[in-house]
């Protein structure tokens, strides 16, 4: 780009950063739908304002061989924002792209393989925070934003502030994680995080590469053929308990849905309903009659 269409393209992604705030989006939303327009002008190297129908196709086209759909469906939902609140135009091409209708049930560690995993995280800080992200039921940011005043010990229950939608919620403390964040802490004292980075004068948390990182190691050192991920031990922690016995609308408050529906899809991923509706189909062929003849 010239001067001209550079001043151009600053004028438009500072309204666009405007817009966003002005809109209530969420600081993790805006870091999306800003980097979508700073990459689509790489791209092209032209302002945004001046693509068209067949250039959003080419780029789209483009993306998908190189990114996530989640990374698409944020280019995507960004670049319909940037048009609308921006430009003040409708979008037009909103069935340009539309990543396939796939849902995957993800995969679940046994309580068994939590165990194995926490026995062989060998540094202290990542095994107190798979801990905590096990025990509490957290999403990843969740977990690394932990502040010392979260943790109310009198209580025996940890304030979740702004989790996924914004919403806060209180969680039930296990003393056995209250005491390992206990000593976890003595190890840097820091006055405002529970998992601060590294660096103990900053006020950053624990990168969350290094994180994701290190449970990978891990699981492979358990040589556990499955694809676990941080956020796996939330879905192993909602598992766990509905095996346990708790009831769903429970579950439902202690992950922060809003719908129960999100919530019962982890009823297909407990042991206990896969025994119960073997058991039933098994009756169901064995009720038959005539059976014999074709054995």
């Amino acid at each position: 780009m010239n001067a001209i269409e550079q001043q151009r393209f600053d004028f438009l992604y500072e309204q666009h950063l405007i817009n966003l705030k002005l809109q209530g989006k969420r600081p993790a939303t805006i870091d999306a739908y800003s980097r979508a327009i700073r990459r689509i002008t790489t791209y092209f190297n032209r302002t945004p304002d001046t693509l068209t129908t067949q250039d959003l196709k080419q780029y789209f086209n483009g993306l998908i061989q190189t990114h996530s759909w989640s990374t698409i469906k944020l280019d995507r939902n960004g670049l319909q924002f940037f048009y609308r609140y921006t430009l003040n135009k409708q979008w037009e091409w909103l069935d340009i792209v539309k990543p396939p209708q796939v849902k995957r049930l993800p995969d679940i560690l046994t309580p068994k393989q939590v165990s194995d995993l926490l026995t062989n995280t060998k540094q202290q800080r990542y095994r107190v925070f798979f801990l905590t992200l096990y025990t509490l039921g957290l999403r990843l940011s969740e977990g690394l934003n932990l502040t010392v005043n979260d943790i109310d010990s009198a209580a025996m229950q940890v304030h979740v502030r702004e989790g996924k939608g914004g919403k806060d919620r209180l969680l039930p403390l296990p003393k056995r994680t209250l005491m390992a964040l206990r000593v976890y802490w003595k190890t840097h004292r820091h006055p405002i995080l529970v998992f601060p980075s590294k660096f103990t004068d900053s006020d950053v948390p624990m990168d969350k590469g290094s994180v994701q990182k290190a449970m990978k190691q891990v699981i492979g050192d358990c040589r556990i053929n499955k694809r676990i991920s941080p956020h796996s031990l939330r879905h192993c922690y909602a598992t766990h308990l509905l095996e346990q016995g708790l009831d769903l609308r429970s579950l439902q408050i202690l992950l922060g849905h809003n719908s129960l529906n999100t919530t019962a899809r982890y009823t297909q991923l407990t042991q206990v309903k896969q025994k119960e509706t073997i058991k039933i189909i098994n009756r169901l062929a064995n009720n038959l009659k005539g059976i014999e003849a074709v054995l």
